[in-house]
C-alpha cells in the first residue's frame, strides 16, 4: 500500500474552482436505485457471451455449468444458511468473513461505495488502508455480485467514474484525462453533516506512480456487473460510453512502440514497489487484454465508438500474437533459447530480441517440468524476466489470452510445482524471491520486500479467487478444493492477514495487516465459485474464434 496522503480539494477538468465532492452533484448515487433495464433473452451474443461448452477442443470440461446466462437477484447459500443444496456445507468461518466483509463496508451520503483496505484496529499506523483500493475492491465486488447485491458495485462505479473526471496533477504535471483513481477516502464531518471524498491518482503513492491497472479493473468490473444482472442501463450511458473511451485512448495512442504490449513504470499495479516489473509486466499485458475484450462486448457501434472498436480489433490481433510466441515458456522454449544465438540482424533473425542464454537463471532449469509452462514476467529487448507471476497468468487463462493448450499447461505446472508456488498458504505472488547483490540493485534495499516477504515472493490469500476461476475454467477444481483447505485451516485464526512471509507461506507477514478486506472477498469469492461454478461467467471470456487459429510462428524462427 502506498504512503498516507492529505486531504485535497480537486479542480474539475475544464472549470476554473475548485470542488469537494460534497458540492459535486454530477453522479446522485440515488441513480442507483433506479430500476436497470434487463437483457433480452433473444439478444444476438457477443463473441465473448458464448456458453463455454461451444468451444470445440473440450478445454473446458464442466460444461453444463460454465453457461454464461445471467441470474439477476440470485443470492448464494453463503449469507444465510438456510439451507444447503448439492450437498453442500459451508465451513463455520464463512459466516464470520461476511461480517467482516460487511463491516468493512464505506458508505457516501448513506450508500455504500467501496470497501476499506483494511479493517485492523490493532495496528497503531493507518496509513491508507482506510481508503477504498480500485484493485482491492474488485473481490469484494464480485463477492457481493455472486451474492445478489449489486448497488454496491454499481456505486462504485459511477463513484470511481465520477473522480476520473476530475483534473489530475503531480507537481506541474497534468495527468492524462483517462487514469482511473488508485484509491479514495470518504470524509465524514459530524458537525455539518457533510460527507466529502479525496482521491489518490498517484500522487501520494510511494514513487509517484499512477496505477495503470486501475482502468483495467473497472472496465472488467463494468462487464461482470452486467453479466450478473442484466443491467444494460449502466454500461450504455454515455458517462460509462465516455469512462472507457478515455481509458483505451490511453494505452490505445500510438508512440514509438515497436511492440504491441503496453510500457509501464515499475510499481504501476499489485506489485506497488520497485520489483523490477518495469518494461512489459504480464500482469498488466494481461489485464490490458481483458479490458479490451471487455469494452469490446460493450461500446456501442455509434459515430464515436466504432473507431475505437477497429482499433480494439487491430490490437488484440497484434498483442495475442505477441504475448502467446514471446512471452510463453515451455520446456522446448526453453531448450531453444538456450540454443540461441546472439547480435543476429535483419527480418532473418531467431534471436529476435537479443536475449542472452547466459542470462537465464539457474533456477529455471530445474523449475521447468516437461509438461507445463507459463508466460514469463517481462520481455524486452535484450532482457527476459523468468519469474513466475500468479496474477498475470490466472487471468491470461481467464481472458483467454492463453489459449487452451497454454491454459491447460500453466495448470500442470501448478500441480507439479506446488510445494513452489503454493506451499502451505496459497499463493505465491511471485516465483522465486530475489535477494542479495540482486535484492539490492532491483529493490533498491526495500526493508518491506525481503527474500519471501511482501511482493518478494510473498503469498498472497487474495490469489485464491483468480486461481479458482483459473482452475474452474480450465476443469480443474481440485486444485481450488485444493488450495481452499488450505486457507480454511488458518487464516481464521491468523486473523485475515494480507500475506504470508516465508518460502513456504508458513509466518504470517511481517507487515501485514489483519482483516484485510481483499484476503476476506477473496476466500468468499473462491467458495461461491465453487459452490456454483456458473458465476465464472461474469469474470471469464471465452476464446475468440477470430483469433482461434493456432499461431504458427514465422519462418524467422525456424533453425
Amino acid at each position: 500500500m502506498e504512503g498516507h496522503k492529505e486531504p485535497l480539494r480537486v479542480r474539475v477538468a475544464g472549470s476554473h474552482t475548485n470542488y469537494s465532492l460534497s458540492e459535486m452533484d454530477d453522479f446522485h448515487l440515488t441513480r442507483a436505485l433506479e430500476k436497470p433495464r434487463q437483457l433480452k433473452t433473444e439478444r444476438k451474443r457477443s463473441f465473448d457471451e458464448r456458453s463455454m461448452s461451444e468451444l470445440s477442443n473440450g478445454y473446458v470440461r464442466q460444461d453444463s455449468f460454465l453457461d454464461m446466462a445471467h441470474s439477476p437477484g440470485s443470492r448464494s447459500i453463503l449469507d444465510t444458511p438456510l439451507s444447503v443444496r448439492n450437498s453442500f456445507e459451508p465451513h463455520p468461518i464463512i459466516a464470520e468473513a461476511w461480517e467482516a466483509l460487511r463491516r468493512s463496508m464505506v458508505f457516501f451520503r448513506g450508500q455504500p461505495v467501496g470497501t476499506i483496505a483494511a479493517y485492523d484496529h490493532a495496528s497503531e499506523e493507518v496509513l491508507n488502508y482506510d481508503q477504498v483500493f480500485v484493485r482491492d475492491f474488485v473481490p469484494s465486488a464480485l463477492a457481493f455480485l455472486m451474492n445478489g447485491e449489486p448497488d454496491i458495485v454499481k456505486n462504485f462505479l459511477l463513484k470511481t467514474l465520477q473522480l476520473q473526471g476530475w483534473e489530475k496533477r503531480v507537481d506541474r504535471f497534468k495527468l492524462g484525462e483517462g487514469v482511473m483513481p488508485a484509491s479514495f477516502k470518504v470524509l465524514h464531518d459530524p458537525v455539518r453533516k457533510t460527507d466529502t471524498i479525496i482521491a489518490d491518482f498517484g500522487e501520494s503513492a510511494i514513487g509517484r506512480v499512477a496505477p495503470v491497472d486501475s482502468g483495467f479493473w473497472w472496465i472488467i468490473l463494468l462487464r461482470a456487473y452486467t453479466k450478473s444482472t442484466g443491467d444494460l442501463t449502466l454500461s450504455e450511458s454515455p458517462e460509462c460510453q465516455k469512462g472507457m473511451r478515455l481509458i483505451l485512448s490511453l494505452c490505445l495512442s500510438e508512440g514509438f512502440d515497436t511492440f504491441p504490449t503496453l510500457l509501464c513504470a515499475d510499481g504501476c499495479s499489485m506489485v506497488d514497489r520497485r520489483m523490477g516489473v518495469y518494461g512489459y509486466p504480464i500482469e498488466i499485458q494481461a489485464l490490458f487484454f481483458m479490458s479490451l475484450r471487455c469494452a469490446l462486448s460493450m461500446l456501442k457501434p455509434d459515430e464515436e465508438g466504432r473507431e475505437f472498436i477497429e482499433r480494439i480489433v487491430k490490437r488484440l490481433h497484434a498483442l495475442s500474437f505477441h504475448m502467446r510466441n514471446y512471452f510463453w515458456l515451455d520446456f522446448q522454449q526453453l531448450n531453444d533459447i538456450y540454443r540461441y544465438k546472439t547480435e543476429e540482424y535483419s527480418h532473418t533473425a531467431v534471436n529476435k530480441f537479443n536475449v542472452m542464454p547466459d542470462s537465464i537463471p539457474e533456477w529455471v532449469f530445474d523449475f521447468m517440468p516437461l509438461r507445463g509452462g507459463y508466460f514469463v514476467g517481462n520481455v524486452s529487448p535484450a532482457r527476459m524476466d523468468f519469474r513466475w507471476f500468479s496474477l498475470g497468468n490466472c487471468v491470461s487463462i481467464l481472458s483467454s489470452l492463453a489459449t487452451p493448450d497454454q491454459s491447460m499447461a500453466i495448470m500442470d505446472l501448478l500441480e507439479h510445482r506446488w510445494e513452489e508456488l503454493v506451499g502451505e498458504m496459497p499463493l505465491k505472488i511471485c516465483y522465486p524471491c530475489i535477494e542479495g547483490h540482486e535484492w539490492r540493485i532491483v529493490t533498491g534495499c526495500d526493508p518491506k520486500n525481503t527474500r519471501w516477504s511482501y511482493h518478494n515472493g510473498g503469498s498472497w490469500p487474495v490469489l485464491l479467487w483468480t486461481l479458482t476461476a483459473a482452475c474452474i475454467k480450465t476443469g480443474r477444481p481440485q486444485i481450488a478444493r485444493r488450495a481452499i483447505d488450505l486457507i480454511e485451516s488458518r487464516i481464521h485464526r491468523d486473523c485475515w492477514p494480507e500475506y504470508y512471509d516465508g518460502k513456504q507461506g508458513r509466518y504470517v507477514g511481517k507487515q501485514a495487516r489483519k482483516y484485510q478486506t481483499w484476503s476476506i472477498a477473496g476466500y468468499l469469492v473462491a467458495k461461491m465459485m465453487l459452490e456454483d461454478p456458473s458465476h465464472i461467467g461474469m469474470i471469464s471470456l471465452e476464446e475468440d474464434k477470430q483469433m482461434k487459429p493456432v499461431i504458427k510462428r514465422s519462418a524467422s524462427w525456424t533453425c
